[in-house]
């Protein structure tokens, strides 16, 4: 007689095919602009403390406000982007 099965069993096979890893967001473009970022900032730091008023503050708003958001862009060249679904939660206008 063949053991019984269990009633979860059919579910941990369609969960386990059902995770897929996702790839590793960053690439070696994104790691690239985030050291170049910490250096200007670093940059930034080292001539506020040593007494420029002008040149420092450029340095650290490029660093933080351009150069930052820059290396978290997604640079990846996907094949098949996500569509958006135009009809989910459409904007409120008032």
């Amino acid at each position: 007689m063949a053991a019984p099965k269990s009633k979860y069993q059919g579910q941990q096979k369609l969960a386990a095919q059902a995770v897929k890893p996702t790839p590793w967001p960053f690439t070696k473009t994104n790691y690239l602009m985030l050291g170049v970022a910490l250096v200007v900032i670093i940059i930034g730091f080292v001539l506020l403390g040593s007494g420029s008023i002008t040149l420092a503050p450029l340095l650290l708003v490029a660093g933080y406000c351009v150069l930052v958001p820059l290396a978290l862009k997604d640079f990846s060249k996907r094949d098949n982007p996500t569509p958006i679904d135009p009809g989910a939660n459409p904007p409120i206008v008032s």
